[in-house]
């Protein structure tokens, strides 16, 4: 469970000690965060990319995210299911503080239905030479999230149309180019059916670092530590602490077009249910283009897979953002 945050902070050291500090380079990377409910539902760690100085204005970023979802975990005394597509809206604003200081505030919404995709993720895995199995043996377009414990117990999570998410609230500093830390804080205010938001505050921990590698390769990396308390029904099995590590590159092709490729590591999210999905960790690949506009804006497009079978990683997420 180690080998991978390990490796990862190992890699974005040594390419930091051959970087120097960004300067005004665009925005950097795109914020990601777990779109699985499984993820969502538990830990408020995501990665915060490298903010630039915006003195005296509000900087604003608007993202749309969409993700189909098929995890099937059948075990000789457990079982869990999650075949849906779910949909996250969201709307940030910061704004400096002073000169090293900014404040950040992020509202969204999101959505979880039986979808219309699944023909078309046949298809597209299908010319990757990828084989989905748990697709295969579930209907197609057919909303079902349900698990059943060791013990016995079965829980069922209910599909909605649309509903608000935890809010969250950030407080940064940056120390010096090239570094950052946000102290970030999620409220529950979702009103989503049980399963989809925490339900509790959580407390997160951001650090990133970052640096340009040449002048077309801008290198960032983060190491990041979170704490959620347990509640609900299936508080004895989860877990509180959490990690995160990332590791990723934009390199500018030509004029203000960019590609960028974000590694993303998160700890486990439960503990003792024997379920692969569940128990173990998120291992994922943010990838796709970045055009920047005349006054320092950004549209973004982008896809998001899991590296891991077994893990809780969102089979694809399509992304499209926009920030000015």
């Amino acid at each position: 469970m180690l080998r991978a945050p390990v490796w990862l902070a190992q890699l974005s050291l040594i390419i930091l000690a051959l970087a120097t500090p960004a300067g005004a380079w665009g925005q950097g990377l795109p914020s990601f965060a777990p779109l699985n409910p499984i993820s969502t539902s538990r830990s408020g760690l995501y990665y915060q990319p490298l903010r630039e100085p915006a003195p005296g204005r509000w900087v604003t970023s608007m993202a749309l995210d969409y993700a189909s979802i098929i995890e099937l975990n059948e075990m000789s005394e457990a079982n869990y299911v999650l075949d849906s597509e779910v949909l996250r809206m969201s709307l940030g604003l910061s704004r400096d503080l002073g000169e090293r200081s900014f404040l950040m505030l992020e509202a969204s919404a999101g959505g979880a239905y039986a979808g219309f995709m699944d023909g078309f993720l046949d298809w597209y895995h299908g010319a990757l030479g990828i084989r989905m199995t748990p697709r295969e043996s579930r209907p197609r377009d057919r909303f079902l999230y349900e698990i059943t414990l060791p013990d016995g117990r079965a829980v069922q999570r209910a599909r909605s149309n649309l509903f608000l998410d935890d809010f969250r609230v950030g407080l940064g500093f940056r120390p010096r180019p090239g570094l950052q830390t946000v102290v970030s804080v999620t409220v529950p205010t979702s009103t989503g059916p049980s399963g989809y938001g925490r339900g509790v505050p959580s407390l997160s921990l951001l650090n990133t670092m970052g640096g340009l590698v040449s002048p077309r390769v801008h290198y960032e990396g983060s190491l990041d530590f979170g704490f959620t308390p347990a509640t609900g029904s299936l508080a004895r099995l989860q877990r509180e602490l959490f990690l995160a590590v990332t590791s990723g590159f934009r390199v500018m092709v030509w004029g203000r077009n960019s590609v960028w490729a974000n590694l993303f590591y998160h700890s486990p999210y439960y503990h003792g249910t024997t379920l692969p999905s569940l128990d173990r960790r998120e291992l994922s690949l943010d990838f796709g283009w970045v055009v920047q506009t005349h006054k320092g804006g950004e549209w973004r497009v982008g896809l998001t897979e899991d590296l891991e079978p077994g893990g809780p990683g969102v089979d694809l997420i399509f992304r499209v953002g926009r920030s000015f």
